[in-house]
């Protein structure tokens, strides 16, 4: 299936690829446009739309792209729901605070962003990034329970 967002990604723009290729659709295809064409090409390409204005999957109800997508494909995981409240707060200006980890995240969000334009290219090299924080989010509750 294709996926359709805006370009220049930074947090919710990459979690989102990186949740759908590991839990939702390992086949997944990604497009980054300009804003103002990601439900035009959706429409075109057959395509979900997420993270941005009226798309299918983008931020409601409080909650970050990410966590929409958890929701929505009804992801149980402890470890992941913990990672959603990271990306959350990395995404979420106002909500940084909502635990350490958050600005961490957003540090090397904007980190990539500069230093790799491509949005494919920052996928790549961010999946390893997503990969780490959900295995230390998976100890993390583990050892809490």
């Amino acid at each position: 299936m294709k996926w359709v967002t805006r370009e220049h990604a930074k947090v919710d723009r990459v979690a989102c690829p990186w949740l759908i290729r590991k839990f939702i659709d390992p086949e997944a295809e990604f497009l980054f446009v300009a804003p103002d064409e990601v439900l035009n090409v959706a429409a075109r390409e057959d395509a979900h739309s997420y993270d941005a204005p009226n798309a299918k999957y983008t931020h409601r109800d409080g909650k970050c792209s990410f966590e929409t997508l958890i929701e929505e494909y009804e992801l149980g995981d402890a470890g992941l729901a913990r990672l959603a409240k990271i990306v959350h707060g990395a995404d979420v200006a106002s909500d940084v605070t909502i635990c350490p980890e958050a600005a961490g995240l957003k540090a090397i969000a904007e980190g990539f962003a500069i230093t790799t334009p491509n949005d494919h290219d920052k996928m790549k090299l961010e999946f390893a990034v997503y990969d780490a924080l959900y295995a230390w989010c998976q100890k993390q509750v583990t050892v809490m329970a």
